[in-house]
């Protein structure tokens, strides 16, 4: 596929922007490895083979019969009488590190939350679980916790914009009242009371947090709809009779979108930090989630335990930075007139 001069020079531009572009690369990197953490950091196996047959505990549930135990419950794949009873008929491959974000260590040198060690080694919180699991997990849901309430909560506020911007009038007017009452209310506490009135969940979290995380872009296409509709371009359009769908959305949508995508990295940043906070506070995932927000707080509960906090506070500001860093690399790509 050839590119466009204008996007070969945005790619450019980008790539330009070194900082930027290798938080992008490594941000995305993390990212893609997060995606594989069930093989990175869990308590089953990656595949197992056993009597000429090949099992994949990470997808599948396999009771200790299958391995010639006693009991029709899921294997306990670290406990050395499964692990024996494995290596009788065959061998097992285990991840990089044996734990998952829900995995207790009953071995602890000390009582929870337990200094690092050369089996956990950033230690683990106050219930016994794996730091790095939980990071791992917890960076993970976050991020693709944030990416959809960013690409949900900006189809949204575009499509406000564009009617604003796009018919003025009455209906610029009535949304635009709306959108100053709605921005006005103390978002963070009404957060806080909506999300105690039900019980947390991922889904729940991302409705409320979709009621007032739509505005950030309603703005930027309103602004730039109010330009362009009075150009020729698109009077000729309308003189043509091209239908005002197609006007707002092969015509004037995408200059909006150019616009609005250099906010992308910092909506996502928010929605990050946003879920971190209310994890913090205890409103936000179920008890027992990879949250770093928990993370976090245990930190704060447990002062004699620094690895808690200090892991959690170190993940959550570099991918805050590298999300900071990759938004002002895409601003510098669009921004006409930066040179080259």
């Amino acid at each position: 596929m050839t590119l466009s001069p204008l996007t070969r020079r945005r790619l450019h531009l980008f790539r330009a922007n070194r900082r930027g572009f290798y938080s992008f690369v490594f941000f995305t990197l993390v990212f893609t490895l997060s995606l594989f953490a069930e093989f990175i950091a869990n308590d089953k196996p990656i595949l197992v083979s056993y009597d000429g047959g090949l099992y994949m505990p990470v997808w599948k549930f396999y009771p200790e019969t299958t391995f010639g135990g006693d009991f029709e419950t899921e294997a306990d794949y670290r406990d050395p009488y499964v692990k024996a009873l494995i290596q009788k008929k065959g061998w097992m491959v285990m991840p990089l590190i044996e734990f998952s974000y829900n995995t207790i260590n009953y071995d602890l040198p000390s009582v929870a939350p337990s200094a690092p060690t050369h089996t956990n080694i950033l230690g683990t919180d106050d219930q016994g679980r794996d730091v790095v699991a939980r990071l791992i997990y917890g960076f993970r849901l976050s991020v693709i916790f944030g990416l959809v309430l960013t690409i949900i909560s900006s189809v949204i506020g575009i499509f406000a914009g564009a009617l604003q911007g796009y018919f003025g009038g009455w209906v610029d007017l009535v949304l635009q009242r709306v959108i100053e009452v709605w921005s006005g209310l103390p978002i963070l506490y009404m957060l806080i009371i909506l999300a105690s009135f039900v019980e947390p969940n991922v889904g729940w979290l991302l409705l409320i947090m979709l009621l007032f995380s739509w505005m950030a872009l309603v703005g930027v296409v309103r602004a730039e709809f109010l330009k362009v509709r009075k150009l020729e371009y698109v009077k000729a359009a309308r003189a043509l009779g091209v239908k005002e769908r197609t006007i707002i959305f092969r015509h004037i949508l995408p200059n909006a979108f150019v616009a609005s995508l250099t906010f992308l990295p910092f909506i996502l940043n928010g929605a990050i930090t946003t879920l971190t906070s209310l994890d913090f506070l205890g409103l936000g995932l179920p008890p027992g989630s990879a949250s770093l927000g928990e993370l976090l707080a245990q930190g704060k509960s447990n002062l004699q335990a620094p690895w808690l906090g200090i892991s959690g506070f170190f993940l959550l500001a570099i991918t805050l930075t590298l999300l900071i860093f990759i938004g002002e690399a895409v601003r510098d790509a669009f921004n006409p007139r930066k040179s080259l």
